[in-house]
């Protein structure tokens, strides 16, 4: 697909990259007559290029040699994206915080596309948590994270950025885009977004933005289970993240990128 400004894809580059993004949004191991089933890539062409991944290190296999998942290069481009983002020393301070603070899970999330995703977390610390994962990738709507972000954009951006219907997580998630406008223009007034068991059942997130670009598209989030939910906890976190957004604001001269 020729992109606005002309730009034709090399094929075989883009053939590639789903290879990669399709194994890495698997939580398995995938066959190859399942990747080419779900890519439409002939499998003598799929073949050839899972060998040459698995030959650089990006692709692994298992002790058959017939299932095919992500590799250690793709681990430490990953993790070399993480070091490079000047964004990651200066927040980490603050992620630990909060963590301190409060003892529960603690996220720093990225807006990418239709999508928020985990770039940094701070477990909690009790056996009753969310379970995360930094790299996971969750509908933006969905997700305290994902609300404040497409908040910081105008309803018509974000109709665009976004594929309706939306996808429902539970049955709390806003699906439609009068309960979105609404629930976005909540956030724009309060300065903070809640997720009420909008991406998992039993958990509440709240989340601000942060400060670092205009729009913003990152933000941080504390989620508390709702076992463990006070009747003053969500106030205490919204001012948590006051301090810690003053904080960030304060600092973010540091950053070469800002």
């Amino acid at each position: 697909m020729t992109s606005p400004d002309g730009f034709l894809p090399v094929k075989s580059a883009g053939r590639t990259l789903e290879v990669l993004e399709a194994l890495a949004a698997s939580p398995h191991r995938r066959s190859l007559v399942d990747l080419a089933r779900a890519l439409d890539i002939p499998k003598s062409s799929l073949h050839g290029i899972l060998r040459t991944l698995a030959q650089r290190g990006w692709v692994e296999s298992d002790l058959t040699g017939t299932r095919f998942g992500l590799g250690l290069r793709a681990l430490q481009v990953g993790a070399a994206y993480l070091t490079a983002d000047d964004a990651m020393g200066l927040l980490g301070t603050v992620l630990d915080d909060l963590s301190r603070q409060f003892g529960e899970t603690v996220h720093l999330g990225r807006l990418d596309g239709p999508h928020v995703v985990y770039l940094a977390k701070r477990e909690s610390v009790h056996p009753l948590r969310l379970y995360s994962a930094i790299g996971r990738q969750l509908p933006a709507h969905a997700t305290a994270l994902g609300k404040v972000l497409l908040a910081e954009r105008r309803d018509e951006e974000v109709d665009e950025l976004l594929s309706w219907p939306l996808p429902a997580l539970t049955r709390h998630t806003v699906t439609t885009p009068d309960a979105l406008h609404a629930a976005l223009a909540d956030v724009r007034q309060r300065g903070y977004a809640v997720d009420r068991e909008e991406s998992t059942e039993g958990i509440v997130c709240v989340a601000m933005a942060v400060p670092l670009r205009s729009p913003a598209a990152d933000a941080i989030s504390l989620s508390v289970p709702v076992a463990r939910l006070g009747p003053d906890t969500q106030e205490r976190i919204v001012a948590a993240l006051h301090r810690a957004v003053d904080q960030v604001r304060a600092a973010r001269g540091l950053l070469t990128s800002a």
